[in-house]
């Protein structure tokens, strides 16, 4: 449907459903968000953090994606050639877990399929159920190039990981050896410690007796694992310690076991810890393990993989570890050798997938040698081929990077890389590119490959660059690497950003990404966490479909401060989507108001001297909004962006310059175009500058302005310098301070709304009394007056004076108020508020209610009298406005 000037005609009520499905799908079917290799235009790219297969849209991925598609349109209508690559994470672990629970349903685990059948049923359950992420992705606007879209167990990816196992093994930084791991006794498969959350549980210290085997007496030690003293293999004590020092070298027998274990110095005991000697059990604690290399000790490994005691335990052999330490402790106790258990919270790691307790294991797993790595990553930041936005997040790179551990990359798992190394009956190991035909040191030709899978991290380490197809020097590899921007949590900093610029680094130097902007963590209005338990989470579909996907992009992006945490209420999308009808309705207005031309003029007829204020300070107020809103952009600070734009749309655009503009445009005439066309290229800039975060009101509204087929290819609005009048914006300023201080005189002292007072105006300067001789029809519509005169004095008349800036308002009062009404009715709210002034005052002087209410109720009180206070200033300076008029 069309206007009779032969424009569409917008729907009076945005409605987000019409208007998003179609202008995706137009986007889709045109291809314009496929990049080209071979343009000729600088480049911008971005590999998106590849959400797990079995997941769905939740909070944080809607404002992480929210950010990096306003930095990919906004490159886009910049004029670069734009890769922002999708994809999927196969999520080894959490993957595995989903089709196990969906076979125990019929009954099996996947042990009663075998490997390969198991292998097969998850690959249906990915094309079946994984990925609908995808489409959610799309519901949300990403602007990704879907042509592109990679899997991390695609043929490709493989291929790249594979390499990267070889090389690395081939450098001698990744090797097989027995060490204490994180181990989960439920997924049965080893962790890495970033795959370990730490929390603080209820916990014991419990005080045991060795006795020592030459019959002279005890050494005392403390444990909060009293189980696994069925594993300790020595007693160790502090060089320094003289309590101990005639001590060191001699044997304790160990109880339930009957074990003679030596005692030995070493400097890792901390000396203030419990009684200064600690039992050593090297096949459970890492700590442990490390005194036992410097030492030469034996570990005995004394729980099987579900945490069950072992053959090496003895008579509680079967036990669990939980039930286990309960039985040890009352058998040391029947012995005499359990002294005291005292509670002592203390902090246990967690499976960060199931939340078990990880128990520390000694087991023969692959590792990388992560020290030459961590330190390239390390230079690579501090020469600032790759920064961090903000900076502070440095810090916390640095301070994890600097205190790595080499990294545990095999997992028990059977959905995942398969580990390419080969075992002969010899033992021999062969890690080769291509599947072996025989050992590569024998000969042998009897060969198993291990059983492991890959750590999911060390595949989506290599995603920066793997995705654009090496090992192969591709074209999308040598236009698109190193990637622009990597836009990403500050959570996953350790477990993914380091692993890419490590693996980056070494592989594919100079570095994996320019810039890793850092976003916080999605929470409530309050600030807490969001969690099933505390029921405030928040389902970003539910909104889209309620407010539309725009008002909840915007919303997000408001609130994200650069790398602080965003705080999200439902009422604040309803706030965005009243920001989106805004627009809509604004564009409606500039629509109606512009003729018959086929569009809107991509530049309006540039402001002079004698241009009405209005488009000289609304041409300046855009072109400062622009500045600022690119440099925000620029700055990794779009939530500084939507802010202008709220402030800028909605007071100036939406509400000053039209309510201006309406005279002129009703009067026609050459005036009435300049002032549509200043308004429809205000609009035009604005939708423009808001695609970046609110692509499809803005798209729709631009199209119907303007006629362009898209706006999402650009241009970005041009830098216009001249448009630059502070003058403008100076008596702009003073005019509307004088018409916002008379609406508060009339809303203050309930003037009615038919009442039409004259003004009188005293100008502090010939400029001022200009400016307001020139604009006195505007002044007269917009504060209902009946008329406006500036005069060099304040008239003769009982008046109320107003100040509004550097001016003096002079309102004369006959026939605009009752005086004495007024008068009356200010000296009756005066006393309420007095009264309560002094119950609140002899509320707060009661100790009584002070010490004994809740604090809120005490702060609540408090701010109380506060408000009671300013209501009671501002009511008696009405009321010294009005003392003297009329006598």
């Amino acid at each position: 449907m069309t206007t009779p000037q032969g424009r569409p005609e917008l729907p009076k009520t945005y409605d987000p459903t019409t208007v998003e499905g179609p202008t995706s799908r137009r986007w889709l079917d045109a291809g314009v968000f496929e990049a080209d290799p071979a343009a000729d235009r600088p480049r911008f790219s971005m590999a998106l953090p590849p959400p797990n297969v079995t997941g769905s849209l939740h909070i944080g991925h809607a404002l992480d994606h929210t950010y990096q598609d306003g930095l990919a349109r906004l490159h886009r209508m910049r004029g670069f050639e734009v890769l922002w690559l999708p994809g999927m994470d196969h999520a080894g672990i959490a993957t595995q877990n989903v089709v196990e629970r969906e076979l125990a349903k019929e009954g099996k685990t996947r042990f009663d399929l075998g490997r390969e059948a198991f292998v097969e049923r998850v690959w249906e359950w990915k094309a079946e159920s994984g990925g609908r992420i995808l489409g959610q992705m799309q519901r949300l606007g990403d602007s990704v190039d879907w042509s592109r879209e990679r899997f991390t167990m695609d043929e490709g990816l493989s291929r790249a990981v594979r390499e990267v196992f070889v090389s690395l093994y081939e450098q001698g930084l990744l090797y097989r050896g027995r060490r204490i791991i994180n181990w989960c006794p439920r997924c049965l498969t080893a962790l890495s410690d970033i795959e370990v959350e730490h929390e603080e549980v209820p916990g014991e210290l419990t005080l045991l007796r060795y006795p020592l085997a030459d019959g002279s007496g005890f050494i005392r030690v403390a444990t909060s694992r009293a189980e696994t003293m069925l594993g300790d293999t020595a007693v160790a004590v502090h060089p320094d310690d003289p309590r101990y020092r005639d001590l060191v070298g001699k044997t304790v027998r160990l109880p339930l076991v009957d074990r003679l274990i030596p005692i030995v110095a070493d400097a890792a005991v901390d000396r203030e810890f419990g009684t200064g000697a600690v039992k050593v059990t090297p096949a459970h604690d890492l700590v442990d393990w490390e005194i036992a290399q410097r030492q030469d000790l034996p570990a005995v490994d004394i729980l099987t993989e579900e945490a069950v005691v072992n053959a090496e335990g003895g008579r509680f052999e079967g036990l669990d570890r939980y039930a286990a330490r309960r039985e040890v402790k009352a058998a040391l106790a029947e012995l005499g050798l359990l002294e005291r258990v005292t509670e002592a919270p203390h902090s246990v790691g967690h499976c960060y997938r199931c939340r078990t307790e990880v128990e520390p294991r000694l087991s023969l797993q692959w590792f990388v040698a992560t020290r030459p790595l961590a330190d390239k990553a390390m230079e690579t930041v501090r020469s600032g081929q790759t920064r961090f936005e903000p900076v502070r997040y440095e810090k916390t790179f640095f301070g994890w990077m600097e205190q790595i551990r080499d990294w545990c990359v095999s997992r028990q798992l059977w959905w995942g890389h398969r580990i390419p190394a080969w075992y002969c009956p010899d033992g021999h190991v062969t890690v080769a590119r291509q599947d072996p035909a025989a050992c590569a040191e024998c000969g042998a030709g009897e060969l198993a490959q291990d059983e492991d899978v890959l750590d999911t991290w060390f595949s989506s380490g290599l995603w920066p660059f793997s995705t654009l197809g090496w090992p192969d020097q591709t074209d999308d590899l040598k236009a698109f690497y190193p990637t622009s921007v990597l836009v990403t949590g500050y959570d996953i900093i350790f477990f993914w950003v380091a692993r890419m610029l490590m693996f980056g680094c070494h592989f594919q130097p100079p570095t994996p990404f320019e810039v890793v902007a850092i976003h916080g963590m999605v929470r409530d209005a309050q600030g807490k966490k969001m969690s099933k338990s505390f029921g405030n989470v928040i389902d970003p579909i539910e909104l889209m479909d309620r407010y539309g996907t725009d008002a909840l992009r915007f919303a997000l992006i408001r609130g994200a401060n650069p790398g602080s945490d965003v705080p999200m209420a439902e009422e604040w999308v309803e706030g965005a989507r009243n920001f989106a009808n805004k627009l809509w309705n604004l564009g409606r207005f500039v629509l109606g108001s512009i003729g018959g031309a086929e569009s809107a003029p991509l530049n309006p007829p540039q402001p002079s001297p004698s241009s009405a204020l209005a488009d000289r300070w609304l041409l300046s107020r855009l072109e400062a909004t622009r500045e600022a809103v690119t440099a925000a952009y620029d700055g990794f600070d779009p939530a500084e962006a939507a802010r202008l734009l709220h402030g800028f749309a909605w007071s100036e655009l939406a509400d000053w310059a039209v309510e201006l503009a309406k005279p002129r445009l009703g009067a026609g005439g050459e005036d009435a175009e300049r002032a549509g066309a200043t308004l429809a290229y205000a609009l035009e800039v604005t939708l423009r500058l808001l695609h970046p975060v609110m692509p499809f009101v803005t798209e729709e509204l631009a199209r119907a302005l303007t006629g362009v087929e898209t706006i999402t290819l650009g241009p970005w609005p041009a830098e216009r310098p001249g448009d630059v009048d502070p003058r403008a914006e100076t008596g702009m300023a003073d005019l509307q301070e004088t018409i916002v201080a008379l609406r508060r005189f009339r809303a203050e002292h309930r003037v009615p709304t038919a009442s039409r007072p004259r003004l009188v105006v005293v100008a502090a300067d010939e400029d001022q009394a200009a400016l307001f001789r020139a604009e006195a029809d505007s002044l007269r519509r917009l504060a209902r007056l009946e008329a406006v005169a500036v005069e060099p004095a304040a008239p003769a008349v009982p008046t109320a004076k107003l100040l509004a800036g550097r001016a003096e308002l002079y309102l004369p009062l006959e026939g605009l108020l009752d005086l004495d009404e007024e008068r009356a009715r200010l000296d009756r709210e005066l006393a309420a508020l007095d009264v309560e002034r002094t119950r609140a005052e002899a509320k707060l002087a009661n100790p009584a209610f002070v010490e004994k209410a809740p604090a809120s109720v005490v702060a609540k009180a408090r701010e109380r009298l506060a408000e009671v206070d300013q209501a009671l200033a501002k009511v008696r300076a009405q009321r010294v406005e009005l003392s003297g008029a009329g006598r």
